[in-house]
């Protein structure tokens, strides 16, 4: 069971945690925000997993989210308060939240990400590093960072970049939402199970069942990716060395896929974009998760000096005016030279 009574004095607990026969539960509780990640719940969630990995009578540990979100990503907010004035408040966050990536990828129970509605952000750190992801008909997957001036962090380097078709170059760059089919194509989830049949799902593991019988048991077909259908054409463009190549192939292609692709890339922060194809090329030849955290903590410090995080962030969720002023403003003018070559290594976080 779920354990729903408030601690330390409060009304309202953010992450819920519980047992329900062999199944652990890790039930993030704050829909009003589409359950997205503060530090507290890193810490809780973090707490939660030692609880129940070394309980023997737990199998498996499930993670799951109220409302329509599993978690729509992390406090944005508080770094965009508190980059300029305190950046080692903001980087703090940020280690936090990566050492918990890790913790997940390397979890000795099998972990089970409840995928259904939004997961973008930190939600997919919370999911994509576990051993068993499952979307529904429900699941708005993305990682939408380009368009607030940041780049895709939680590790999201090292997920993309092993895509196949460099799908993940696409989902990266584009930001775009995507259901259950192109998660599933771009191997960022294992199975789909529709969300009527989650409990049910739930309750055989809790019985004894094995997580992979039970999803078996519970699994439909995900229908048609537009991913793969569209397979040819981003494996050959997003293969590309730069943002500028990038775009003049999906212009000179015209079809209609490469013109929403091009829409998709055209409104995100030019730096952002340069960065995170910098990134996505390095992941692709690292050899652990835990190196791409590093290089991503490393460029986080770089964000918190620059000018397109605090735009993007104003423009999208402080002033809501949806209309960005980028500096620079083209792709072009990006002095990408001195922008790799600002991405310090910091000590590993995982030392």
């Amino acid at each position: 069971m779920l354990d729903r009574s408030p601690k330390d004095g409060g009304t309202n607990d953010t992450v819920l945690i519980g047992v329900d026969g062999a199944l652990g539960r890790i039930h993030l509780n704050r829909p009003e925000a589409l359950n997205s990640l503060n530090l507290d719940m890193v810490r809780e969630i973090a707490r939660g997993i030692d609880a129940l990995e070394s309980n023997p009578d737990v199998h498996a540990i499930a993670l799951s989210g109220e409302g329509r979100a599993l978690c729509a990503g992390g406090d944005i907010k508080m770094i965009w308060q508190t980059g300029r004035s305190a950046p080692d408040e903001a980087l703090a966050f940020w280690a936090e939240e990566y050492r918990l990536n890790v913790r997940i990828n390397h979890l000795k129970k099998p972990w089970l990400a409840l995928m259904d509605g939004i997961c973008m952000g930190g939600g997919v750190g919370l999911s994509v590093h576990g051993s068993h992801r499952v979307v529904t008909e429900r699941t708005r997957f993305a990682m939408p960072e380009t368009g607030i001036g940041y780049f895709p962090d939680v590790g999201g380097t090292w997920a993309l970049a092993r895509a196949p078709n460099h799908f993940g170059f696409w989902i990266g760059l584009t930001g775009a939402s995507i259901g259950a089919a192109d998660t599933l194509a771009a191997g960022l989830a294992d199975a789909m199970v529709p969300s009527e049949a989650i409990a049910a799902m739930l309750s055989d593991i809790a019985s004894g069942s094995t997580v992979d019988n039970a999803i078996v048991t519970h699994q439909i077909e995900p229908g048609v990716s537009n991913l793969k259908e569209n397979a040819a054409l981003i494996d050959s463009v997003f293969a590309l060395p730069d943002i500028a190549a990038i775009l003049a192939a999906l212009r000179a292609d015209g079809s209609e896929f490469a013109i929403t692709t091009l829409a998709h890339l055209e409104g995100k922060s030019p730096t952002s974009l340069v960065l995170t194809l910098h990134l996505l090329q390095e992941a692709k030849g690292s050899a652990s998760l835990e190196a791409c955290l590093d290089r991503e903590y490393a460029a986080d410090a770089v964000i918190l000096r620059g000018h397109d995080f605090y735009e993007g962030v104003r423009a999208a969720v402080i002033d809501k005016d949806r209309n960005p002023a980028w500096q620079p403003a083209r792709v072009e003018e990006v002095d990408q030279q001195a922008l790799f070559a600002a991405i310090k290594p910091f000590p590993s976080l995982f030392s």
